[in-house]
């Protein structure tokens, strides 16, 4: 066997353990303790930090829906970047609203305005997007997980519609991450993977991991994951602290998005080769299987490095399609049981027919992920409806 084929096997080894995670995971939970308790804590202090840039027409149903928690310590900071707020109006005193002089382009940027203009020390913080709607138990339910020692949290991003195929479909994609790389590597004693929103944190971490990190464009999330688990903590998953997003319903809105995620990924892979390098040298679980996810391309990048790998199988290593039928029928199972797991409304089971489609459409976003930022910097907003549950 040539040197060629030994470096074909070898890569598609490295590509398969993505696939193999699930089962990793699944093992490890056996050797992790978790706590199960759960009891009711003393209502701790959060700042609630909305950002909003261009658009603030759905600011006022996320902050009435934060207003109807059943919690009482809290004020919310809506930073309204770059936005027409002559008709923003909040009667509530809990509720201060901010609109930078500057034109800030960017999330760390609008959350250190907020910061900055704390009207008391808040505890911890809490980070909503602007089209989100909060469960009423959000904050209780935090509570309880920062009650066990954890100074980051990350909830639960449901999607308030499922009313398109891309929209289910997007959901589809969000349960599988949420089931493998919070739910799953946080079982197995890592960290999950924070995304945007719906997370908390104590306050000063937060300040600590991203004073120094204003950057512009998406992926703040990424580096604040990554500072936070180099130094040494785990960033829990509650399952039941709970923020419904809004699902990307229309092909353009969906391409400019993945665009950017896309662009995030590329732009920040080198995190997951350093922390790798570093879970090494310390023998640290948390960062050793959190660099592998951080390392993983997206999903249908994964397939398509999967299916150039099959073609090759079958032309040259007839035998590595055992291997492919194994990582195939894991992918499979992980995939309904996440379904399965979370409850997918059943419109998402009809959606999985049009994959092909979305893929083609993301297929479409990689190629216009290098000038993503410059195409667009925030997801544009349609759905206005009620929540789907």
């Amino acid at each position: 066997m040539s040197i060629v084929l030994y470096v074909f096997i070898f890569l598609q080894l490295l590509i398969g353990i993505h696939f193999l995670m699930p089962v990793i995971f699944s093992i490890l939970k056996f050797f992790t303790k978790i706590s199960c308790e759960s009891s009711e804590v003393a209502e701790t202090d959060y700042a609630v930090i909305i950002t909003a840039y261009q658009q603030v027409g759905l600011v006022p149903m996320v902050v009435d829906s934060i207003l109807k928690a059943n919690y009482s310590n809290y004020l919310i900071y809506v930073v309204a970047d770059n936005c027409d707020i002559s008709e923003l109006k909040f009667e509530d005193e809990r509720v201060i609203l901010l609109r930078p002089e500057l034109v800030l382009a960017s999330n760390t940027k609008s959350h250190f305005y907020a910061i900055d203009r704390f009207k008391r020390a808040h505890e911890y913080l809490t980070i909503i997007d602007s089209d989100n709607l909060v469960h009423p138990a959000y904050f209780n339910e935090l509570n309880k997980v920062f009650d066990k020692g954890f100074l980051a949290v990350q909830g639960v991003r449901k999607a308030k519609n499922l009313d398109t195929t891309y929209a289910c479909l997007d959901e589809a994609g969000d349960i599988f991450y949420r089931f493998i790389d919070r739910k799953l590597m946080f079982e197995a004693g890592s960290s999950a993977a924070l995304s945007g929103s719906g997370m908390a944190f104590k306050t000063e971490l937060y300040i600590k991991c991203l004073k120094d990190n204003l950057f512009k464009g998406a992926g703040f999330d990424k580096i604040l994951q990554y500072e936070i688990i180099s130094a040494g903590h785990r960033i829990a998953f509650a399952e039941e602290a709970i923020v419904y997003d809004e699902k990307t319903a229309k092909t353009a809105q969906l391409v400019n998005q993945r665009a950017r995620w896309i662009n995030t990924w590329f732009k920040f892979f080198f995190l997951g080769g350093r922390l790798l390098s570093t879970s090494i040298r310390r023998l640290d679980k948390n960062q050793f299987l959190f660099s592998i996810m951080l390392l993983r391309p997206p999903l249908f990048m994964l397939m398509m490095l999967s299916a150039v790998c099959v073609i090759g199988n079958i032309l040259f290593v007839p035998w590595m399609l055992v291997y492919w039928s194994l990582l195939f029928l894991v992918f499979f199972i992980s995939l309904f049981s996440a379904l399965s797991y979370f409850k997918a409304d059943k419109r998402i089971y009809t959606s999985l027919k049009n994959v092909p489609k979305f893929i083609y459409f993301q297929i479409l976003a990689l190629f216009k992920a290098k000038r993503a930022n410059e195409i667009s910097v925030a997801t544009e907003h349609y759905y206005k409806g009620e929540i789907n549950e």
